[in-house]
């Protein structure tokens, strides 16, 4: 196998990612909130627990006081709620708020309708080899 080759494949594929991910996603934010502040109840919807601050920093490529301050803007819109640890009283944790998580589910309403639009005249067959793929995928190279 060529890894040079499988990764020039890989650079291609996720481009094609980034691009498909774009277009499903393109305004379907609340008008309310900045793109910054979408990235950031977007990792917290997926992430499906309460993730700290730094996690958010680093999977959003933002310095910690960027981080708080547009944390303590989403909190002032009560679309998040900060837990404190109850062992380490000095760690947050983030999770969404009822309004945080009824603005993502609509917002993911959205992107789902989008997506069964793109996959509508797909044939079932392909459909179960996208589904293993994506398997694949989660366990061999996105875990």
């Amino acid at each position: 196998m060529d890894k040079y080759a499988l990764f020039n494949k890989w650079v291609s594929f996720t481009a094609s990612v980034h691009s498909v991910t774009h277009e499903l996603t393109k305004d379907a934010k609340s008008d309310s909130i900045t793109p910054v502040q979408y990235n950031i109840l977007e990792s917290i919807t997926v992430s499906q627990k309460p993730i700290t601050p730094s996690e958010i920093s680093d999977c959003q490529h933002l310095s910690m006081p960027n981080t708080s301050r547009e944390l303590k803007k989403l909190s002032e819109k009560n679309l998040i709620e900060k837990l404190s640890d109850t062992k380490d009283r000095r760690k947050q944790y983030i999770r969404l708020s009822n309004e945080g998580e009824a603005m993502m589910n609509e917002t993911f309403k959205l992107v789902e309708s989008r997506f069964l639009n793109r996959i509508q005249h797909t044939s079932e067959e392909d459909l179960e080899d996208i589904d293993r793929a994506l398997d694949v995928l989660q366990s061999k190279l996105f875990y």
